[in-house]
């Protein structure tokens, strides 16, 4: 995991960089990487603040994305600023990173680091239906969205993102650029890999390993430690192949 700070969940639920200036100071300019699903659903997210605080915390600029074929476009309102390697472009705003998918999931470090942003410039974003524990750590852009549940004393690597109603249970660990699909459960005290995608509904038994790299699939329920870069399917999960 790692990186240079690290984001503390305050007594409100949500998380902040202990770097930044104080809470309510200003409205912070925020611009969100990709413009799939998931990130439409940090957009709704950054609303949800918003509207749940005595004043807004952010403002939200753009989105960057790759496909040409998004350039000026409007999701939710909000334009479509180019690529990716506009990010240096804004040196007065934050970021956010919604890019992973089963598909890609693995390329989420390069994705990132193409931009050119530190991680000091990305903000964790927690919705406010989300239950985060005072002693939990998020790392630096971190993304926990509605209803999902960080227990006491687990700890989020970087840029990891946590879908609709999952459960990241106690003592758990997770490694940098994991993606967390709606609805999965991980029991206490597991310990996930970098660069891992975890299908929704997925199960996972306590304190089990898995490797770096890898795809749990759809509803999977994994009982034993799951090798790196392993996809492993079905009840109870399998090995089918590897990841690349």
């Amino acid at each position: 995991m790692g990186g240079p700070e690290v984001a503390k969940v305050t007594p409100w639920g949500r998380a902040r960089v202990s770097s930044n200036e104080e809470w309510g100071r200003f409205v912070k300019r925020i611009i969100i990487l990709g413009v799939g699903g998931n990130c439409v659903d940090i957009l709704d997210a950054i609303f949800e603040i918003n509207e749940g605080s005595p004043a807004p915390r952010y403002e939200c600029v753009g989105f960057l994305d790759d496909d040409p074929q998004t350039l000026g476009r409007k999701f939710a309102g909000v334009p479509v600023l180019g690529s990716l390697l506009k990010a240096n472009e804004y040196p007065d705003c934050v970021f956010v990173n919604g890019i992973g998918s089963p598909e890609n999931f693995w390329k989420k470090s390069e994705i990132i680091a193409r931009t050119g942003v530190p991680d000091a410039r990305f903000e964790t974003i927690v919705h406010p239906t989300a239950s985060v524990s005072r002693l939990a750590v998020l790392g630096p852009g971190c993304v926990v969205l509605q209803n999902a549940t960080i227990a006491s004393c687990a700890r989020l690597g970087r840029h990891v993102i946590v879908l609709p109603n999952s459960i990241v249970s106690h003592d758990c660990t997770v490694g940098d650029f994991t993606c967390i699909a709606g609805g999965a459960s991980i029991s206490g005290g597991v310990v996930i890999g970098a660069s891992c995608y975890l299908g929704a509904n997925s199960a996972i038994k306590g304190n089990l390993r898995i490797g770096d790299g890898s795809l749990i699939g759809m509803g999977a329920v994994v009982l034993r430690d799951v090798s790196e870069n392993t996809v492993v399917v079905g009840n109870p999960a399998r090995r089918l192949r590897s990841t690349r």
